[in-house]
């Protein structure tokens, strides 16, 4: 381990964010330039971090279909557990288990950490299960969770949507929270209107201006009813009421008895079959960058961390 204390970063546990947060790592240590040391494991390179990261990625993805019964485990979960971990490596990746929430509640092998330098400072990447909360009561400075919970839980409503990550800081209260958004990874499905197209008059588009002028129902899961509201404003739903599915139930289905709808989509594959037309865009669902300020104030090479650590060239735009 180097002697520079490590800048300790909280990331999801498994699932696609955590890909997404490890991808961007390996990416980060092919961008050092010449003469930066890249570490993880034994790895003095680009390639080998990116093994690295392959290695966290298909492990739990193996685990993941173990929980589900889609592969029968060679061993106990405790001998993979120890087969999985190196602790003389202090680069080495880290796992724990957890109790899963499926039937039954198996122990499923999960994240720990992972010690990575970024340019030129340790960075322990610490598994969380609710990172944006750890960062929200300042256990960390820096983190990785869905842009999804920030207007979930922080994010003010008001008249008028939402239309860029600036628009998002900007209606965070400083009171109620230090956390701001930093960037977007880019690991993308949208949150999109949907609708039976015959409840859409000839040559109208399925877009805000028609939600705006639309009164009835609107069919969403129960957990995005804030977020829908952030993002779409209040004004544009007066006259409109929330309608939500069962809970055996496809959203698709659910939203095509109703005739309007948001949902999750990434090709709209389902919404088709069950008759939607896709609309706008609304919101994209994405694995983002998160900083405490007042922590990150603090903390030395958390600037450095951040900047090399945010995706170039990409900024999560919302369409208005």
């Amino acid at each position: 381990m180097t002697e520079t204390e490590a800048i300790r970063v909280a990331v999801p546990r498994k699932g696609r964010p955590l890909e997404a947060v490890l991808e961007r790592v390996a990416d980060v240590a092919g961008s050092h330039p010449a003469g930066s040391r890249a570490h993880a494991g034994d790895a003095d390179d680009a390639d080998d971090i990116a093994g690295v990261a392959d290695e966290v990625i298909s492990t739990l993805r193996h685990e993941k279909a173990i929980t589900k019964g889609q592969v029968e485990p060679a061993a106990d979960v405790y001998q993979r557990l120890a087969t999985y971990s190196d602790l003389e490596d202090d680069y080495a990746p880290e796992y724990t288990l957890l109790r899963d929430d499926r039937r039954g509640m198996p122990r499923r092998i999960v994240f720990d950490s992972l010690t990575v330098d970024v340019d030129g400072v340790p960075v322990q990447f610490v598994g969380r299960e609710e990172p944006f909360r750890a960062l929200r009561t300042h256990e960390f400075a820096l983190g990785f969770d869905s842009a999804d919970l920030v207007l979930e839980e922080v994010v003010e409503l008001e008249p008028e949507g939402v239309g860029s990550l600036a628009d998002v800081n900007a209606r965070i209260d400083p009171m109620n929270t230090d956390v701001r958004v930093v960037s977007g990874l880019g690991d993308t499905v949208y949150h999109t209107l949907m609708a039976r197209p015959e409840i859409l008059p000839p040559g109208a588009d399925l877009d805000r201006e028609f939600v705006a002028d639309y009164e009835g129902d609107l069919c969403i899961s129960p957990r995005y009813e804030r977020l829908v509201e952030a993002v779409l404003g209040t004004r544009p739903l007066e006259g409109v009421s929330f309608a939500y599915p069962d809970d055996d139930r496809e959203e698709e289905a659910a939203i095509a008895d109703v005739g309007l709808g948001v949902y999750l989509t990434m090709t709209g594959s389902t919404a088709r079959e069950h008759g939607l037309i896709l609309g706008d865009h609304l919101f994209p669902s994405e694995t983002v960058l998160m900083e405490n300020i007042a922590e990150s104030a603090e903390l030395s090479g958390a600037e450095r961390v951040r900047e090399a650590l945010a995706a170039e060239g990409h900024e999560t735009e919302i369409a208005v």
